[in-house]
């Protein structure tokens, strides 16, 4: 039988759950953070197992989003590319700018050696699958090109790969280490074939994945900018605003949700950074281009579910407990 490891959140109070959440992200992922959108109740299952080094984890828990800091991608110990395939819910994934939306039946791929964030916006239940760099280093594929993307799932050999995942997680109870590490080999190439498919496709494809890097570069670039508009960036990236437009046709949000998401996110970030703890709501808010407090906290509360302040308390109140256990664990050592 492979070995597996399971984390639940079951029987801890609630505000040690939401603590107990963060600190398997950090140790079981190399130093990743967690932010729990403000809520101190937290429910969370995690089950790991091996398939020689490739490692899968089912993830189970209430909405909450990871994000990998660039001094943490380089500490990290082990190379990996990291899949995310829904069960339930959606992840989106953002890295080198690019946002890939995924949703059940889809997996979507990106590298842990670099910076990267993954929201899960509502309660989901993913398959994280973990693929050793090192699998993929002599095929020729320039992967920072090809993370940060939807890669399938739907039909061809990414269906293929997501049906070899699901599987061998589902039945690797079942199976020899010897049989676990040939299930691991497989799922490696399996989505390097994936990546080759992703890689290749028509000029076409790839022009128009160009343009939305660029979009996405111009907004972040501009971000902090309150005259940042659809007029702004056609006339910035030279272009028609029906352009830009289409370029997000197919896109879960349109380029105006995508401005006001990354905003959001950004003033998060501020808000739980102690660097920031002498900035009020407001600085941070208009220095992240609002320009309307009230505006501000209507979309905030709209997006996160709770206010600012409710937000920015909560993980306050987190840290302080944080740190007031560690203490105790240390008087009682």
């Amino acid at each position: 039988m492979a070995e597996a490891t399971r984390l639940t959140t079951d029987n801890l109070p609630p505000q040690q759950a939401a603590l107990a959440w963060r600190d398997w992200m950090a140790t079981l992922f190399d130093g990743l953070e967690s932010d729990l959108y403000g809520d101190t109740g937290f429910d969370g299952h995690l089950h790991t197992a091996w398939a020689g080094d490739v490692v899968l984890t089912q993830l189970e828990a209430n909405r909450h989003r990871v994000i990998r800091r660039p001094r943490t991608a380089r500490a990290g110990a082990q190379h990996y590319l990291k899949i995310v395939a829904p069960w339930q819910g959606q992840a989106l994934v953002q890295q080198h700018g690019r946002q890939a939306v995924v949703q059940p039946g889809g997996w979507a791929i990106y590298d842990t050696t670099g910076s990267y964030e993954v929201a899960n916006p509502q309660r989901s239940r993913h398959l994280i699958v973990r693929v050793p760099t090192s699998q993929l280093a002599e095929r020729g594929l320039h992967l920072p090109t090809l993370m940060g993307r939807v890669v399938g799932g739907h039909a061809g050999i990414s269906r293929v790969a997501l049906d070899a995942m699901r599987s061998t997680y589902n039945e690797l109870p079942s199976m020899t280490p010897e049989a676990a590490r040939g299930a691991g080999r497989l799922i490696g190439e399996l989505v390097c074939l994936s990546l080759q498919e992703l890689a290749g496709q028509g000029p076409g494809v790839v022009l128009q994945e160009a343009f939305k890097d660029r979009i996405r570069a111009y907004i972040a670039q501009h971000l902090r900018d309150p005259a940042l508009t659809i007029e702004r960036m056609a006339q910035g990236l030279n272009c028609s605003k029906r352009h830009l437009h289409n370029a997000f046709a197919d896109a879960d949000e349109t380029l105006a949700e995508h401005i006001l998401r990354r905003r959001l996110q950004a003033c998060m970030d501020e808000m739980r950074n102690p660097d920031c703890r002498h900035r009020t709501i407001s600085e941070i808010a208009f220095s992240w281009g609002f320009s309307s407090g009230a505006y501000f906290s209507r979309v905030f509360r709209a997006q996160v579910g709770v206010s600012p302040t409710e937000y920015r308390v909560g993980v306050v109140g987190q840290s302080r407990l944080g740190l007031e256990l560690a203490w105790v664990g240390c008087q009682t050592k």
